[in-house]
């Protein structure tokens, strides 16, 4: 559905975001991008929307096609015209618009009522509180009711393939894993996903494919199953060690309390 190929992206005259990107989307897949803060993940999926320039960001090298079609070089709104649209980090909704208002925004783009009918009736079976809700402000709705708000506006506009920047980012636990269940079932109805997240966990769950990115470079790709097995990704993204680091650094608290406690006793002696 869509390639990567040899992006370079800068910010300015001097800051490298991209070096040389090399990535494909499946037709029928989730593609998991992980990586630390300032690996690069969100500057990847500004240059899939076309949003790249409202951030001062530049494509120096490379291409990125949509089926046979080159896009790298069109603006946003033809983006979406083709059925690639993105939910951008921070819950970014029109707080003051109700949340039906939200939902009419996101299907401005659909061609007939009836398509707009169904979109709305896709989002209410994925999303049943946005039509619990459809006359309240949407900047009354909690953090995770805004996430799915979001998403479900950018559902509305029936996409061909979704690109997700961080859903889960300041979401309670049992939140995320809605989050996870949720994409999974937008997967199933037929739209491909590009997830960018920090939350390794649920990515790879979801995930039937993934690359980590490094300092704006494909540093692992493969499958999730096999990549959740990797021993790097396990260290540095699925807390591999946590457990025996939790244990060593209660084993050395209670060392500390026992040697202050025989310290104390001395001097109570002396």
């Amino acid at each position: 559905m869509l390639t990567v190929r040899n992006l370079q992206v800068r910010y300015g005259r001097s800051v490298a975001a991209l070096h040389g990107i090399d990535l494909d989307v499946p037709d029928d897949g989730v593609l998991a991008v992980l990586g630390s803060n300032g690996a690069g993940k969100s500057t990847l999926l500004r240059t899939i929307s076309g949003t790249l320039r409202m951030h001062r960001g530049t494509v120096v090298g490379g291409e990125i096609h949509y089926g046979d079609r080159r896009i790298d070089k069109l603006d946003p709104a033809s983006i979406v015209g083709l059925g690639i649209v993105g939910v951008p980090e921070g819950r970014q909704i029109f707080a003051r618009m109700t949340v039906d208002e939200n939902l009419r925004a996101g299907a401005m783009g659909a061609r007939s009522a009836q398509r707009r009918a169904a979109a709305r009736e896709r989002v209410h079976e994925l999303f049943p509180v946005l039509a619990e809700r459809a006359r309240q402000r949407a900047g009354l709705l909690s953090g995770g009711e805004q996430q799915m708000l979001a998403i479900g506006r950018a559902l509305m506009s029936g996409p061909r393939l979704l690109l997700l920047d961080e859903p889960s980012l300041g979401l309670a636990p049992k939140v995320v894993a809605r989050i996870g269940e949720i994409i999974r079932e937008i997967h199933a109805q037929g739209t491909a996903v590009v997830l960018v997240e920090q939350n390794a966990v649920m990515a790879l769950q979801v995930a039937d494919h993934a690359v980590v990115l490094e300092v704006g470079t494909v540093a692992l790709s493969g499958s999730a199953a096999g990549l959740s097995e990797s021993e790097e990704v396990q260290r540095l993204y699925l807390g591999g060690h946590a457990e025996s680091d939790a244990a060593a650094q209660e084993e050395a608290a209670a060392a500390r309390t026992q040697r202050a406690g025989r310290r104390g006793l001395s001097r109570w002696a002396g």
